[in-house]
């Protein structure tokens, strides 16, 4: 709420100053959780996104390794460490979010 909309209500009696902040901050909460899930969504295709790129960049090392183009073993050892940890990071998130589901589906309402 902005100063405009506060300065409105000095003018309101108690009860509908109340009323107005109740309504405003509801609507902006309802705001906010539905950008707090588009939020979290985008998170996590940014991050599976970039553990795709960790996977191909090995392959990339791996192939390059076994054609000979290139010596340089530590490059290929920080890519398939990169992509093992990115891989290890992104199953550890998607089997606790699989527990929260199932854990979800278990409540009794």
């Amino acid at each position: 709420m902005d100063a405009s909309e506060i300065s409105g209500l000095r003018g309101l009696d108690r009860a509908s100053a109340v009323s107005s902040l109740t309504g405003a901050l509801a609507e902006k909460q309802k705001k906010t959780t539905g950008t707090l899930f588009d939020s979290f969504l985008n998170t996590a295709i940014d991050n599976i996104k970039t553990t795709n790129g960790y996977l191909s960049d090995a392959e990339d090392e791996e192939l390059k390794f076994a054609l000979g183009e290139t010596e340089n073993t530590h490059d290929l050892i920080i890519a398939l460490q990169k992509a093992s940890t990115a891989l290890q990071y992104t199953v550890s998130i998607r089997d606790k979010l699989l527990d929260a589901y199932k854990e979800l589906m278990q409540m009794q309402i």
